[in-house]
């Protein structure tokens, strides 16, 4: 089933979108961002955008243009979801490619958000899908949140920029993403500096190798719900081990479907 995106604007539009948004981040009636802002970011030129699976919402994207720093102007994609229906799978890397489409013919060609460094889909739909990097590690950058997805956990985030005219970007954008070979890459003499443990647990090793990788829980989101304690020790070690693995100056180059992320010293 094709969608309809387009831009939102009407004041109905919006409020089906703050409702959409407080679904998908179990915050019934009190959605994350609400209809009187998106009525006014809409107002001022920003990108509000909705995809339609057969005249219903499905989906939705906002993002606002700043300019960090000054004279260099960005879009910062602040929110996007996409209902969990399975005629929906897919809207995410759409509503992406539209907005993208969006800052190209406005000139603007750098765009920012954060993703949670411990949510394995997302990151490798951020890196690997859309072509997209990670240059820094942001800790607890939102403080202690309340949502359904995130309750009792610290925000780490990693702040993601995507270099809209970019060979990478350009290639994702058309279907062929450089996907990583976390075995080959083992064969290589890369080394593990966390990999998931027989119960679950983060088994943390320091290394300094070239090449690094580092694996993330399954569904961490599940895991916050059955066993808050062990998901606060992945948040920690993922924090040392992943972000201070950035700070000794590793770069991200990727990440995969099952779960590691790849780093380089460079």
């Amino acid at each position: 089933m094709s969608a309809e995106i387009r831009e939102l604007t009407e004041l109905e539009d919006l409020r089906q979108l703050a409702e959409l948004f407080a679904v998908v981040w179990g915050r019934s009636g009190a959605p994350p961002i609400s209809s009187d802002i998106l009525r006014a970011l809409a107002h001022s030129g920003n990108y509000i955008s909705g995809a339609f699976l057969d005249g219903r919402l499905a989906g939705g994207l906002v993002g606002w243009l700043g300019g960090a720093p000054p004279g260099q102007l960005l879009m910062h994609s602040h929110i996007l979801g996409v209902s969990p229906e399975r005629e929906a799978r897919g809207l995410g890397f759409e509503l992406k490619q539209h907005q993208r489409r969006w800052c190209l013919a406005r000139g603007v060609t750098l765009m920012e958000w954060t993703t949670d460094p411990l949510v394995r889909r997302n990151v490798y739909f951020n890196l690997t899908k859309l072509g997209a990097v990670a240059p820094v590690y942001l800790v607890n950058f939102y403080g202690e949140m309340r949502d359904g997805i995130n309750t009792g956990d610290e925000s780490d985030r990693l702040l993601i920029q995507w270099r809209l005219d970019s060979q990478a970007v350009e290639d994702a954008a058309a279907g062929r993403p450089i996907e990583l070979d976390v075995e080959k890459l083992r064969s290589w003499g890369s080394d593990a500096i966390v990999t998931v443990g027989p119960a679950g647990e983060p088994v943390v090793k320091a290394s300094p190798a070239r090449v690094l990788i580092c694996q993330v829980p399954e569904d961490i989101v599940a895991l916050r719900h059955s066993d808050r304690g062990l998901a606060r020790e992945w948040r920690m070690a993922l924090r040392d081990a992943l972000g201070g693995s950035i700070d000794r100056g590793y770069r991200i180059t990727g990440a995969t479907r099952s779960g590691w992320y790849v780093l380089e010293n460079q």
